[in-house]
């Protein structure tokens, strides 16, 4: 019998708070949030209102997401989370960050970025090969972005710096679709739930449904 109270897949987010040089993964961010809506689940991301970043939040958003931002203090101007979509929770620095998204989350999808997003990707899927936790990590890899750093891990697992076990814990698809698939597949990790361990948002906004 399925389990009627089972909580709503939370997906957190890793991608850039630039819209990068081709529009395309601003397209692709905004397939990504409006799938993700319709398929019920919620969006745990890093609270910026511009790039890929705020083009997934507003398009989850649009589409019935719940959305959740986290973003640490001396970033809140500069990413201005005063216009990312969803509730925003502002923390003190960048480990406060990470930390709260993944304690929200239920699996990981990765989107392209910069340094933050990869340190945010290897960070998820070194506590996945130590066994912190047991949450999926996905790459949405559009127009082949993550070739060179799949070719990368490769490489490190055919040298003995990793098991193969450990280099399949990073899965991935260049569809939005299956990526949702992979990233809300049983048996998942459920997240905390709304409650957001008693935190209040520093903001709310809303945007109309497209």
């Amino acid at each position: 019998m399925p389990d009627v109270h089972r909580r709503a897949a939370v997906i957190a987010t890793f991608c850039e708070a630039r819209p990068g040089k081709d529009p395309a993964y601003v397209a692709l961010a905004e397939e990504f949030g409006a799938a993700l809506g319709r398929r019920g689940c919620g969006l745990v991301y890093g609270a910026g209102g511009v790039g890929v970043m705020g083009a997934v939040a507003g398009a989850a958003l649009a589409h019935g997401a719940t959305v959740t931002g986290v973003v640490p203090h001396d970033l809140h101007e500069r990413e201005r989370s005063a216009a990312a979509p969803g509730q925003t929770f502002v923390v003190q620095n960048m480990h406060e960050r990470k930390a709260l998204m993944y304690r929200l989350s239920s699996a990981f999808a990765v989107l392209p970025g910069g340094f933050g997003t990869l340190d945010e990707l290897m960070e998820v899927a070194t506590w996945n090969q130590l066994g912190t936790h047991r949450k999926r990590v996905v790459l949405l890899n559009a127009k082949g972005y993550f070739d060179s750093l799949l070719g990368f891990l490769d490489t490190v697992a055919r040298e003995g710096f990793m098991t193969g076990e450990e280099r399949d814990l990073v899965q991935v698809t260049d569809r939005v679709e299956e990526a949702l698939d992979l990233l809300t597949a049983e048996p998942w990790a459920a997240g905390p739930g709304p409650a957001h361990d008693g935190l209040r948002p520093a903001q709310d906004s809303r945007m109309p449904v497209r």
